[in-house]
């Protein structure tokens, strides 16, 4: 009779706490999945990502995340490196980078090159193309956890060994830009949180 008594107080406290989690967290999950997900930025109108709290930390005025940059231009310098963009069309994101030419991206297949990619400039005028964007788009799903996860680490590692070819073909940004480290680049698990 007493385990009896033990196995339904147990279940009862289980339930309480379950009730308590579900009461607490259900607020945090209703706001998550209304929040937006990506903005656009100008001039190509790429994807920011707004889910990822370090590269938009929320503004304590508003609550609300905004991007650390407000364009991704070739001049543009990130605060924290990699930054990470999206052409909501292709399947994966750009990492991107700082590099003494100006911006630079990494694409899994082409490696780092220099920022913009040839698919967001007009070939014959040189000018950006704007993406234009479907509606909804500030609702499309994150980046997935195991492609942040998988790239991050040899995106970092790539952008470290092209970087020394970035600061020799400006001799004059050698001796004032020191190399990155490894320990200066996000990880993936610091992009996701």
């Amino acid at each position: 009779m007493s385990k009896r008594r033990y196995l339904k107080r147990r279940a009862l406290t289980f339930l309480i706490f379950f009730s308590i989690c579900i009461y607490t967290l259900f607020p945090a999950v209703v706001k998550r999945a209304k929040a937006q997900n990506w903005t656009a930025l100008p001039p190509y109108n790429t994807l920011w990502p707004l889910w990822s709290s370090t590269l938009s930390p929320v503004d304590a005025a508003s609550g609300l995340p905004v991007p650390l940059v407000s364009s991704l231009t070739q001049t543009t310098v990130l605060p924290v490196q990699p930054g990470l963009t999206w052409h909501p069309s292709l399947n994966n994101p750009w990492l991107l980078y700082n590099t003494p030419l100006g911006m630079a991206y990494y694409d899994p297949i082409g490696g780092i090159d220099l920022w913009p990619p040839n698919i967001l400039v007009n070939q014959i005028t040189g000018l950006p193309i704007t993406l234009t964007l479907a509606a909804g788009y500030t609702a499309l799903l994150p980046t997935p956890v195991w492609w942040i996860l998988r790239n991050v680490a040899p995106a970092n590692w790539t952008y470290l060994v092209s970087y020394p070819s970035y600061s020799t073909a400006l001799p004059s940004a050698t001796s004032i830009l020191p190399q990155p480290t490894i320990t200066s680049l996000l990880t993936g698990i610091a992009l996701l949180l």
